[in-house]
């Protein structure tokens, strides 16, 4: 059974500037992503990798070409509409974990709660599904703990379940390791890897090839298009699968 699209992209350009100092950040860029996909974007500066995950984020829109998320165009939603999309729909997980300080690891995963209109839940219901998003990363004994009492791992894994408090159709993971030590940047990429297996699509934007490797498919952008765009299979290390859960 073949698996359903979450994102769709056809011929989708974004043009910055106006006349001779036009820039095109994408120049008809068309792809599409299955549910259950680990995909890693990659690009050097200029190649319209950020513009691509800012449109795929519903952070932007195309100045032409279509968008689908989870089958709903978006290519042309408003400001209210696409930020509404990006709370049910979309789990966003940053370099700089951007938690919010002096508020405890529960406090930080339940903020996206609070904002989704289609989440009638009470407090306590809110904070019992913050609770097992934290243990499911983890984290289950540091609930209460504020970012500065939590190594950068262990504030990234706050990130992850703070992503996945609305179960969200796809995970943005914008350079998750960039801020970390092998160690932790290793133990992150595990915990991807684990909700990999769980059916989660994750798009991931990375410059680094090695952690590129880790992923299932890799899409790989250059002035605006698309260089290259491979299957690489699934690269998974044993010792780092087994040191999220030790």
């Amino acid at each position: 059974m073949n698996s359903r699209s979450i994102i769709r992209i056809e011929n989708m350009k974004k043009l910055y500037g106006m006349g001779d100092i036009q820039v095109r950040a994408l120049d008809g860029v068309s792809l599409e992503i299955k549910e259950g996909e680990f995909v890693a974007v990659m690009g050097p500066s200029g190649s319209g990798k950020s513009t691509l995950m800012n449109i795929i984020g519903c952070l932007d829109r195309p100045t032409e070409g279509k968008y689908f998320l989870d089958d709903e165009d978006v290519s042309e939603k408003s400001k209210e509409e696409l930020a509404h999309i990006r709370n049910r729909k979309l789990g966003f997980i940053f370099q700089s974990y951007n938690l919010l300080g002096r508020t405890s690891a529960l406090e930080n995963v339940t903020l996206p709660l609070m904002y989704n209109r289609s989440a009638d839940l009470t407090i306590e219901e809110r904070k019992e599904k913050a609770q097992a998003a934290l243990e499911l990363v983890g984290l289950g004994e540091r609930t209460e703990h504020q970012p500065h009492e939590l190594s950068g791992g262990q504030q990234q894994r706050v990130a992850i379940a703070r992503a996945l408090i609305n179960d969200p159709v796809l995970i943005l993971a914008d350079e998750p390791t960039g801020n970390l030590d092998t160690r932790s940047g290793e133990e992150i990429l595990a915990l991807l890897h684990n909700l990999h297996e769980q059916r989660r699509t994750i798009v991931m934007v990375t410059h680094d090839p090695e952690i590129a490797e880790h992923v299932q498919r890799v899409i790989s952008l250059r002035d605006g298009l698309i260089e290259f765009d491979k299957q690489n299979g699934k690269k998974i290390i044993r010792e780092l699968r087994e040191g999220v859960h030790s």
